[in-house]
């Protein structure tokens, strides 16, 4: 089984992805913006047409992370009320401590790194976009 989280976003998916990327690495799979899908029964306004429809980054083996931009005709997305989080389980301890820097960096630590009475060494955060995220190392043992 894969786990693809998507999120929404108010405009700044774009600006968000490029974060993420430089996060995480690699290169977007898709940027589709809503001129790209524009037509005589899907009329895109002028102030959307740059806003980005979908937008993939490979992450990990198999797992994509997705997101959207909200048209404004759709009303605000508020991620303060949003309680979904992004799991994200690594290879090691030194990769989840470089995920969480990363990703946390301007943002507001819920849980700091540290070793979790389940036996995973897992923290948990809301990025500077609003987004909550789990990174968690288990050894399994």
């Amino acid at each position: 089984m894969t786990i693809n989280p998507w999120i929404n976003f108010n405009g700044n998916a774009e600006e968000a992805f490029t974060f993420y990327k430089s996060v995480f690495g690699g290169e977007f799979g898709k940027v589709v913006r809503f001129k790209d899908m524009a037509s005589a029964e899907f009329p895109v306004p002028e102030a959307e047409a740059e806003k980005i429809m979908l937008i993939t980054l490979p992450i990990g083996q198999g797992s994509v992370l997705m997101a959207n931009d909200v048209p404004e005709v759709m009303g605000k997305v508020n991620e303060r009320e949003n309680r979904s989080k992004i799991s994200v389980s690594t290879d090691s301890k030194e990769e989840a401590d470089r995920l969480f820097a990363g990703l946390s960096a301007g943002g507001e630590v819920e849980g700091p790194m540290g070793d979790g009475p389940w036996g995973s060494y897992a923290g948990m955060f809301r990025d500077k976009y609003g987004i909550e995220w789990i990174i968690e190392f288990y050894s399994g043992k």
